[in-house]
């Protein structure tokens, strides 16, 4: 009886597809523009459709992950990375000020994920 209970939730999980999409911030130690991100935007990230779809990690510049496929070297902060499966995706160098960013993150996101697609739509 117990294996019929939670069969069908093992069934369920695998055919929920995992989290594909984050957006890595690639910040230094002095960074002034990441600071000012940091003020602005990050209290608010996690609570937008943005940020339940492609949740925030954060690495130094100086010491990237080795799993992470970028298409290009980092040079500056903050550089803000789509990521899906590991691979970027799409990118946004420096920080605009908040009325700029979020509408770039958004075309950023409809244009190298399924953002905005099904359940994305709204807040």
């Amino acid at each position: 009886m117990v294996r019929l209970l939670f069969a069908p939730i093992f069934v369920i999980m695998s055919l929920t597809p995992a989290l594909a999409a984050e957006l890595v911030m690639v910040e230094e130690t002095g960074c002034s523009w990441c600071a000012r991100w940091n003020a602005e935007i990050a209290p608010a990230y996690p609570k937008t459709r943005e940020g339940r779809f492609a949740p925030l990690r954060r690495v130094s510049r100086h010491d990237m992950p080795q799993n992470l496929k970028l298409q290009r070297p980092v040079h500056f902060t903050p550089t803000f990375l789509i990521v899906e499966n590991g691979s970027e995706v799409g990118r946004l160098e420096g920080y605009p000020g908040e009325n700029f960013f979020w509408p770039m993150l958004e075309r950023l996101l409809i244009a190298h994920t399924r953002f905005g697609e099904g359940n994305n739509k709204g807040s």
